[in-house]
This record gives structure tokens, C-alpha cells and sequence, in this order.
């Protein structure tokens, strides 16, 4: 078992063993430089842990560019940023809608459905969807008429070996596999790489029931502790990209799958007691309030959708804003992250 005492992955596991760790989730597909780094400047100054980014060096940098303008800025508004947050790379399997594109085919209609749902601007109007903005949610296929299923997906193939090393370079310090798929043996071998990419550091598997049950979740959580001892950290995905609406019912299954970690595995198997476990997956607003309800216990907050587009209607170029606007935009990031995290604003 290794030992991170007094090192950067040190604090990582103080954080998450005192359950102050929040992480704001860019989006695993979002390649959009510009809103990277903005979404990295606010949080900063707002006081995020940790950010998860699309596996790209040039999103690593774009993240990297926000956290250290955030630290200039606040030194500025007497601000104290005790560490620089961390940055997770999400990288995901065939199959794992985290780590997908979706495009239009021919078969349209032009109804023009899927542009008001997408979350992320990513389908102007002349129906030809921007792939660096698509985070791959669905959204628009749950809308196009049965008619038309005009909508399909490509996998964002990251090859692993490559990319992750470039990843690490360029500044990223974890690495998160998402693994909600059936596929067993194609996830452990993937995670395999994953842990020889930063052997000495925390490395997270993102999982969820889509297409797993709970038996097969645990057994899972198993195997991958099996290679990754005590740098496991498991993010516990409700439904994953649904946190559009914020209200208890939208994060409801975030808990639940935490609830049956906590349950099945670290209530009942003295070495899995002190594992990580992040919720996510819906997350909002209500999520650390409604886990604290019921009684279930984590170790961080992992946010996406509800987090971006709380401070969404601020976004421009960092170096345009007035010291005005980034103090309402940081205001509201910052009430999220202590409202779940400690029950306050």
C-alpha cells in the first residue's frame, strides 16, 4: 500500500476522507477551450476541488489557463485559494453515453426539436451538430419524432496508451474511466491502463445502473480495487447527465446508487470502509441536503449540468470580466458547493 503523506495526492485523500471534496464536471465530451476555462476561473475563485475534463492536453492546458487566472484574481480580491484544484481527464469505453458524439442524419425532418434541449448549444440551426460542444446526453434523440430517429452517435475513441501520458504532461492529475457498460473484461483491461498512467496517484471508475445491477456493480467496485488498492475512488452516477431540473427527484438515484455502495460494501467489508465514494449523476443543488436526509454518507459531490449552468448566463472571455461580474458568478458557484457540501450558503 502505497503512502501520500505530505503529498499532493495526500491532500487529495484528506479531502475526500473529510468529505470536503467537490468536483465541477465540464463534461467528458465538452472540447470547447473557451468554456473550459471559464468554467475553471469561476470555480476556482468559488473554492472547487477538483475538475473533470475531457481527455484532450489542449483541454488539460484550457483548465490549467482558468485555475491559475483564478489565482491572480483572487489574490486580488483578498481572496484565499489554500491549493490549486486538481484535474480529472474522463476517458469511457464504447458504449458509455459519457464519451459519445451525436450527429444528424439524413433521415431529418428539419423540425428543429433537438435545438431547444440541448444543453450545451450544440445544434444551431442549420441541424449540423457542433462536436466539440456535444457532451453526448441524449437529449436530443429523446425528442426526434419515431418518424425521422434521425439521430446517431460515434464513439469519442481516445486511445489510451497515447493519450494518457499527454494528458498527465500537460497537467492532469487523476484519471477517471467511465464504465457503465455490460463488457467485464473489456473494463478491467482498460482500467489496467488507466492505473499504470499514474501509479501513484488517485484513479476514479465511474459506474452506473443503466446496464448493471447491483450485483454486478459491487462485483465490479471488486475487481477494480483489486488493481487499484487504496487510490480507488468510485463515482456513484444516478443518471448520468440528468441534472437539468433541480429538485430532490432529479438527484434521487445519485443517492440511491451511493446508498447501496455504502450498504453492500463499506458497512459490511472492513477494507472497503475507508473507499471513496463521490455522488454524481443528476447532482444539483439538493443532492447533499437529501443525502444527509436519508442518512447516506460520501465523501464528495460531483456536479455537471446543474453546476455549468448556474453560472452560465455570466460566461464571457475571463479577461473581459469586470470585477463586479466575477463576484456574482463566483457568489452563486459558491453557494452550491458549501449547500452540499456543509447544508449552508
Amino acid at each position: 500500500m502505497k503512502s501520500f503523506k505530505g503529498s499532493r495526492f495526500g491532500l487529495y485523500k484528506d479531502l475526500l476522507n473529510k468529505s470536503n471534496y467537490f468536483k465541477l464536471v465540464c463534461g467528458a465530451g465538452n472540447e470547447d477551450r473557451g468554456e473550459v476555462e471559464y468554467l475553471c476561473f469561476i470555480y476556482t475563485i468559488a473554492g472547487c476541488t477538483g475538475f473533470d475534463v475531457s481527455a484532450n492536453p489542449l483541454i488539460v492546458a484550457s483548465a490549467k489557463k482558468g485555475i491559475y487566472a483564478a489565482l491572480e484574481k483572487a489574490n486580488q480580491l483578498n481572496i484565499k485559494i489554500p491549493f490549486i484544484p486538481f484535474i480529472t481527464v474522463s476517458v469511457g469505453l464504447p458504449g458509455d453515453h459519457h464519451v459519445r458524439k451525436a450527429f444528424i442524419t439524413k433521415d431529418c425532418v428539419s423540425c428543429n426539436l433537438c435545438i431547444p434541449v440541448c444543453p450545451t448549444d450544440a445544434i444551431p440551426s442549420s441541424l449540423k451538430i457542433v462536436p466539440e460542444l456535444c457532451i453526448g446526453c441524449g437529449n436530443c434523440e429523446a425528442v426526434c419524432p419515431p418518424s425521422a430517429s434521425a439521430i446517431s452517435y460515434t464513439h469519442n475513441a481516445k486511445e489510451l496508451l497515447e493519450i494518457l501520458p499527454k494528458c498527465i504532461e500537460a497537467g492532469a492529475e487523476s484519471i477517471e474511466l467511465h464504465a457503465g457498460i455490460p463488457d467485464d473484461k473489456s473494463t478491467i483491461q482498460e482500467w489496467g491502463i488507466v492505473s499504470q498512467s499514474v501509479p501513484n496517484g488517485m484513479i476514479s471508475m465511474c459506474l452506473d445502473r443503466k446496464h448493471l445491477s447491483n450485483e454486478t456493480l459491487i462485483d465490479r467496485i471488486k475487481a477494480a480495487k483489486e488493481i487499484a488498492d487504496d487510490r480507488l475512488i468510485i463515482q456513484a452516477d444516478g443518471i448520468p447527465m440528468s441534472g437539468g431540473n433541480d429538485d430532490f427527484n432529479t438527484t434521487l438515484q445519485a443517492v440511491s446508487i451511493t446508498d447501496v455502495i455504502n450498504k453492500e460494501l463499506k458497512s459490511k467489508l472492513v477494507q472497503y470502509r475507508d473507499m471513496p465514494v463521490l455522488i454524481s449523476g443528476g447532482t444539483n443543488s439538493f443532492t447533499g441536503d437529501l443525502a444527509r436526509q436519508c442518512g447516506v454518507n460520501f465523501n464528495g459531490i460531483t456536479i455537471g449540468t446543474h453546476a455549468r449552468k448556474t453560472i452560465e448566463t455570466h460566461r464571457k472571455p475571463t479577461f473581459e470580466m469586470t470585477d463586479k461580474e466575477i463576484t456574482i458568478a463566483f457568489t452563486k458557484a459558491k453557494n452550491l458547493i458549501n449547500k452540499n457540501l456543509y447544508g449552508k450558503n
